[in-house]
């Protein structure tokens, strides 16, 4: 095995998130569905902009988001993911390299404009996306390094890049060239629409050993499994050899690992304003402690501290630094003093 460059190197949509709060009569007369992510064309998107009113933008992605977090934690962490050659692709490139990331993917010279994603908030922080994946659409094999791949302790690949056909090889190509150096392959089941799309696939995929970690939210795993009762769902996860990290809400986090499992709470919060990203900086704080070997449960914790934060203010990409917030909270504290009193 190689030495490592990287503790993380994720792939997946590159994409510039636009967000604006919105009421429920909103959704209703934009005929979206509530808490749903949904692909619309570069028409359906620029009426959706034309109708928000006062937004707020900033570079999103969901792997972009969760390797952001990672390097706000004090990981070194890689991306990969195709924008155009335009004015949010340079915005993207920008921003996802001043959060500490390694990103060497060449824009796209010809074809859509970069990917946007349309984020309505309403009132109870949920939040409803219409993406456009525009160049998103573009990545393919070609755009993989083999080398940055094989010096990663983990490669992180985002479900949503299941849609696309030449990203979805890509997606592969990568698994393959991360196992063959010996490193492990992570999964985030994404969006629970997503796996409606792809259950079958996304089972074959940890079936066949293309995958080692499995993140999911409640109802992506109660979608994976077809099953609406959650001992049910976890009963049938713990029959797949891979380790689980599924998070809750505000009833924290469960991870299954075989016959093991470890629950930890959800990190306290003040003030809920945006959902957007919860998950993504779930999976950020747990691979921070995971790729520093920390105990599973102390990596879940880390992971409810970074979504803490997330979703407190507009946006999926910290405003606080992470490492800086790990080192004076006291609900990881916790964790130690339990530790110690074991």
């Amino acid at each position: 095995m190689s030495a490592h460059r990287f503790d993380v190197l994720g792939l997946g949509n590159a994409i510039v998130d636009v967000i604006a709060p919105v009421d429920d009569e909103f959704l209703v007369e934009a005929d979206v569905h509530k808490g749903s992510m949904q692909l619309v064309d570069q028409e359906r998107a620029q009426r959706l902009y034309d109708a928000m009113g006062a937004t707020t933008i900033v570079s999103g992605g969901s792997a972009a988001n969760t390797i952001a977090g990672l390097s706000s934690l004090g990981g070194k962490g890689a991306f990969v993911g195709k924008v155009a050659a335009d004015e949010a692709g340079r915005a993207f490139a920008h921003d996802i390299r001043a959060a500490g990331v390694h990103f060497s993917t060449l824009p796209a010279s010809e074809g859509p404009s970069t990917a946007r994603c349309l984020i309505l908030v309403t009132p109870d922080g949920q939040r409803t996306m219409n993406t456009f994946l525009g160049a998103c659409q573009n990545l393919t094999s070609a755009d993989i390094d083999a080398e940055e791949v094989s010096s990663a302790k983990v490669l992180y690949l985002e479900g949503y890049l299941w849609d696309p056909p030449a990203a979805k090889q890509a997606f592969k190509t990568a698994s393959g060239i991360a196992h063959a150096a010996g490193r492990e392959v992570a999964l985030t089941l994404s969006d629970v629409f997503c796996v409606d799309r792809h259950q079958q696939e996304f089972l074959g995929l940890m079936r066949d050993g293309f995958i080692d970690i499995v993140f999911a939210n409640e109802s992506e795993l109660h979608a994976l499994y077809q099953t609406a009762d959650f001992a049910t769902a976890v009963a049938a996860l713990r029959r797949e050899n891979v380790l689980a990290a599924i998070t809750r809400s505000e009833k924290g986090a469960v991870i299954v690992r075989g016959d093991e499992t470890w629950e930890v709470p959800a990190a306290p919060i003040e003030n809920l304003v945006d959902t957007t990203g919860a998950g993504d900086l779930f999976a950020a704080g747990f691979l921070a402690g995971y790729t520093r070997s920390q105990p599973l449960d102390y990596c879940a914790r880390l992971g409810a501290l970074a979504a803490s934060e997330i979703i407190q203010h507009f946006g999926a990409r910290p405003e606080t630094e992470l490492a800086r917030l790990a080192d004076q909270s006291l609900y990881l504290r916790e964790h130690s003093r339990a530790a110690e009193g074991a």
